[in-house]
């Protein structure tokens, strides 16, 4: 499976690939995604990658409010 899309979302504060991992299981259990290997505390931002623009529109519709 190729994950051509990437969608950058903000995330604070730590475990964010669990907390995403939550969030996408509860909102959006289809959703086929894949993450980085790990990521930073210090950073605010992380990237995903997604199969095709429809998820990419999905997570956006989806998400709170918050992305751009």
């Amino acid at each position: 499976m190729t994950f051509k899309y990437s969608l950058t979302i903000p995330a604070l504060g730590s475990h964010k690939l669990k907390r995403f991992n939550l969030w996408a299981a509860a909102t959006m259990p289809e959703l086929a995604y894949s993450l980085p290997v790990q990521t930073p505390i210090k950073t605010e931002n992380m990237t995903i990658r997604l199969r095709s623009e429809a998820d990419k529109a999905a997570v956006i519709s989806a998400f709170p409010a918050t992305l751009p």
